[in-house]
């Protein structure tokens, strides 16, 4: 069966008229192949795909990088590349001008002299932004594992915990679960700490009567998912309770009412008119959400600078937050799929404040 995220891409070549492409993207290299292993590079043209890695990966390659033909490169992967491209007649070749130093760039100008280099950006990244429904699968179980690890906590918080001790055993429960790891850098804030928005964890001893942010997400057969749940340990004040309800009416009403055809401007003001109203739009200064794939942050944005389209197979997270330095903060972060006529939840775990020992 034919490759369809190459055979997008061949045509996303032939219609800006260039020749062949070079990946060295290691996230683009796995979307495109499906190859796991730490090294490798793609070479596709107009109607071939190769698959380059070094000893190391041939039979790995040969495995998971189906419909490839498999190249065991020489000690400098260039002079492969310039063989091909000799081989294929190829006069324009695109290579991922985001992902090479000024020095690599160099050594590609002095080694393939025969060809046009064109530096593309989002060659791949743009085919990426809408999920296939394999790609969909993967996520929901992502998402499922991130929202049993959140039920998980609600049995290791309490006062006493330090938020390191608390991250170890999240990470460690994802990946007992069947996560590579952590998405990205486990974010446990407590009390004062929970107004930093990206507060990660520290030696902070966790205490009653105050707020724990948790944001973190699962690092699942390649792909990401992103949550954040705010519980309260002990009793919640008064101003606990507003900010929170805030923020939930907020992050449910955009859950209602996203749809595709929005600009990620549209999106954002959903949830950031409700606060904005209830006086407390100087304290949430951060986008609404963030593409969500292979990566935890990927087009499009959900902010008041975007015009990015919400458009069916988006994967998007959806997370307003109030923050007020020296008391505490409120996020509330789901990830969803965009549908034709609105939005699925991928996460699913409860929101309502939940009041921990």
């Amino acid at each position: 069966m034919a490759n369809q995220r190459v055979s997008k891409l061949q045509t996303a070549l032939q219609e800006r008229n260039l020749d062949a492409v070079f990946i060295t993207n290691p996230i683009n290299r796995r979307y495109l192949t499906g190859f796991t292993g730490s090294s490798g590079y793609v070479f596709i043209t107009a109607d071939k795909s190769y698959f380059l890695t070094d000893f190391r990966y041939t039979t790995q390659a040969a495995e998971q990088a189906v419909g490839f033909d498999i190249i065991q490169h020489g000690p400098d992967v260039l002079d492969t590349v310039k063989e091909l491209f000799e081989t294929e007649g190829v006069k324009r070749l695109a290579f991922e001008g985001d992902d090479l130093s000024y020095s690599v760039h160099a050594k590609y100008q002095q080694a393939l002299q025969k060809a046009e280099l064109v530096s593309v950006s989002g060659l791949v990244e743009d085919l990426r932004i809408i999920k296939d429904e394999e790609e969909l699968a993967v996520m929901k179980e992502a998402a499922e594992l991130a929202d049993r690890t959140f039920m998980h906590m609600l049995d290791v918080l309490k006062p006493g915990v330090s938020e390191l001790e608390a991250a170890a055993e999240l990470e460690f429960f994802m990946r007992k679960n069947g996560a590579t790891g952590p998405s990205f850098d486990t974010i446990i804030a407590s009390g004062e700490r929970s107004a930093l928005p990206h507060g990660v964890a520290s030696k902070r001893i966790i205490q009653a009567d105050e707020f724990v942010t948790m944001d973190f997400g699962a690092l699942f057969e390649g792909y990401c998912s992103d949550i954040t749940r705010t519980v309260a340990i002990g009793n919640p004040s008064a101003k606990h309770r507003e900010i929170y309800d805030i923020v939930l009416e907020a992050q449910l009403y955009t859950l209602e009412n996203i749809r595709p055809g929005m600009t990620g401007r549209e999106a954002d003001a959903l949830a950031r008119d409700i606060i904005t109203r209830y006086g407390y739009g100087e304290q949430f200064g951060h986008s609404t959400g963030h593409g969500l794939g292979m990566e935890v942050h990927e087009a499009p944005r959900l902010s008041k600078l975007s015009d990015d389209i919400l458009k069916p197979g988006m994967v998007v997270t959806v997370e307003p937050g109030i923050y007020i330095p020296g008391f505490g903060g409120v996020r509330i972060e789901d990830d969803i799929v965009m549908t034709e006529t609105g939005m699925r939840r991928l996460t699913e775990s409860t929101k309502e404040l939940i009041s921990l020992g």
